[in-house]
């Protein structure tokens, strides 16, 4: 009978001490949000010209491989980053890149302007980039490719690619060879509070370009760049673009769209509270004039405030930037259904409404209201060619649909 008493009291105490060691391995809701690891306590170096990109890897790799949330953080300082590609899948979906620094790329164009990219994240999901500026320095680059000479493409200085669940909250874009900030293959990014800040004069350097991606929303932001403050391409839909400043740049524009003949669209689109100073464009969509299966619609730019805009409401359809080699074909992408309401304040151009759609395939359901634009004090024009639509309330300038 004692030695069953014993040996029942002993099986209690091993399945007592079993389940003590399995919870003290499971890490604890406060551990679970405190892993961090600082790329300074990896070897990066805060002094701009040290090669530093070994330990953002390293951080990376170290968060990435968590199995609770975790945090890369990166110090005051600027840190000399050659390229780094932060790729997944994770084992966790709570990561988060904390920025107080500035992270610099390399000042010769020669190093990674053909590398297409500068900094990627790839394959990711629920990683939150807070804060932070990204410092390209392109301006040497920009200065090649203007004088005419024989330059490197240039790499975009961040690139957000088949990820999902992401956030981009605070960062700053300075200075990028290309594209600022491109998000392709995506679904479910936000981004806020992001400042891009480029030379009037830069090409090709897209404020925030989006490509095949679902559900993308840009707020509370400040675009100033040499190309498209915002550009949205081929297979993007179920867009929310919010309280944007832009300018300089080439405004906000869907496309360009029919490049290619098999080519996805665009469709619902949200573009309100905005607005544009000296762009040259306000609220556009662009196509090549060529065939094409692709098309933009259910479109609304709501809200917007034009100060000196060359081009505040434009639809062109025979678009070719430079006007060579333009294929002057009819263009197959189809636009329907583009409401535009309540945009008011100042063309630098006569004409402030043009529509210049497609021979082949007309807009259609085009909706203008409340729209008032002037020129010089005086109203300002309409055009139209192959557009089709209504306009109600305010019409200035009077409409050509």
């Amino acid at each position: 009978m004692a030695e069953l008493i014993f040996n029942t009291c002993l099986n209690y105490l091993v399945l007592a001490l079993s389940i003590f060691m399995l919870l003290s391995e499971l890490p604890s809701p406060a551990n679970a949000a405190s892993v961090q690891y600082n790329v300074v306590s990896l070897g990066a170096i805060a002094d701009g010209k040290t090669d530093s990109s070994k330990a953002f890897l390293s951080a990376w790799a170290s968060a990435c491989r968590s199995t609770s949330a975790a945090t890369v953080y990166v110090p005051q300082g600027r840190f000399l980053v050659q390229s780094a590609s932060f790729d997944g899948p994770c084992k966790n979906s709570a990561i988060t890149v904390g920025i107080d620094g500035t992270l610099v790329a390399p000042s010769d164009y020669n190093v990674n302007g053909n590398a297409g990219n500068w900094i990627v994240l790839r394959h990711v999901t629920g990683v939150s980039v807070i804060g932070g500026t990204l410092d390209g320095q392109g301006t040497s680059l920009w200065a090649c490719k203007l004088s005419g000479k024989s330059c490197p493409t240039g790499a975009t200085n961040l690139l957000i690619s088949n990820s999902q669940n992401i956030l981009v909250s605070g960062l700053s874009s300075l200075n990028s060879q290309m594209f600022h900030i491109v998000i392709n293959g995506c679904q479910n990014v936000k981004m806020q509070g992001v400042k891009v800040s480029a030379s009037g004069t830069s090409p090709n350097t897209d404020g925030i370009h989006v490509s095949a991606s679902i559900g993308v929303t840009i707020l509370n932001s400040k675009i100033g760049t040499g190309d498209d403050c915002v550009s949205i391409g081929p297979g993007s839909n179920n867009l929310w673009i919010e309280n944007v400043a832009c300018g300089p740049g080439h405004g906000i524009s869907i496309g360009s769209l029919g490049k290619d003949q098999q080519e996805d669209g665009v469709q619902n689109v949200t573009v309100k509270t905005v607005t544009f100073t000296g762009t040259q464009n306000g609220v556009r969509i662009k196509s090549w004039a060529r065939p094409s299966s692709s098309f933009a619609r259910n479109i609304l730019f709501q809200h917007a405030i034009m100060n000196n805009v060359e081009n505040p409401i434009i639809i062109d359809q025979n678009y070719c930037p430079g006007n060579s080699g333009c294929p002057n074909q009819a263009s197959g992408v189809r636009v329907s259904d583009v409401t535009y309401q309540d945009i008011h304040g100042t063309s630098a151009t006569e004409v402030a409404v043009k529509f210049d759609c497609s021979s082949k395939y007309p807009c259609t359901g085009i909706k203008m209201q409340d729209v008032k634009l002037s020129y010089r004090n005086q109203v300002a024009t309409a055009s139209c060619a192959h557009a089709g639509g209504t306009a109600s309330g305010t019409e200035q300038p009077s409409s050509c649909l």
